[in-house]
């Protein structure tokens, strides 16, 4: 029992210093990039590389703010524009865009390389012309991902 509550007041603790360290920092370019993939098949998604101003970030780890609604973007525009519902998308960005670009020639090459030399996925690019990620200000989301969902059906 008082092993119990050592344990409680230690991760109350930990909640209360890793909270009141980290603050929302406004960074005045970030750059991005999106992939977007199905369990159900083997087509994957790649957005080009886009510069976005002034996003906010966790001062303390660097942590993109509001990185669902960004996923949500992609998601949504590949289900609307594409007929491509359920897809599971990811952010991946960085305040460097030469580290970005060498992270997503690595994620690249491992979606259309193969030891075996067969095609395993069929990688599509969607153009920047056709989608650009939109700003979204940390404190001004209104809604969350799962009340947009339930407001489509």
């Amino acid at each position: 029992m008082k092993k119990t509550i050592l344990y409680l007041l230690l991760a109350v603790a930990l909640l209360g210093t890793t909270t009141a360290s980290a603050r929302k920092v406004k960074v005045p370019k970030m750059y991005m990039f999106g992939f977007a993939a199905a369990f159900t098949d083997t087509i994957v998604h790649f957005t080009p590389v886009q510069e976005l101003d002034s996003v906010w970030i966790e001062s303390k780890n660097n942590f993109l703010q509001k990185r669902e609604a960004y996923s949500y973007q992609l998601r949504s525009y590949l289900s609307e524009n594409e007929q491509m519902p359920q897809r599971t998308c990811v952010v991946v960005y960085a305040q460097d865009r030469k580290k970005l670009e060498k992270k997503y020639q690595k994620m690249k090459k491992l979606y259309t390389t193969s030891k075996d030399g067969l095609a395993h996925y069929d990688v599509r690019y969607i153009e920047g012309n056709k989608f650009h990620f939109q700003y979204v200000d940390a404190g001004d989301v209104v809604e969350t991902v799962e009340e947009a969902e339930e407001g489509k059906e």
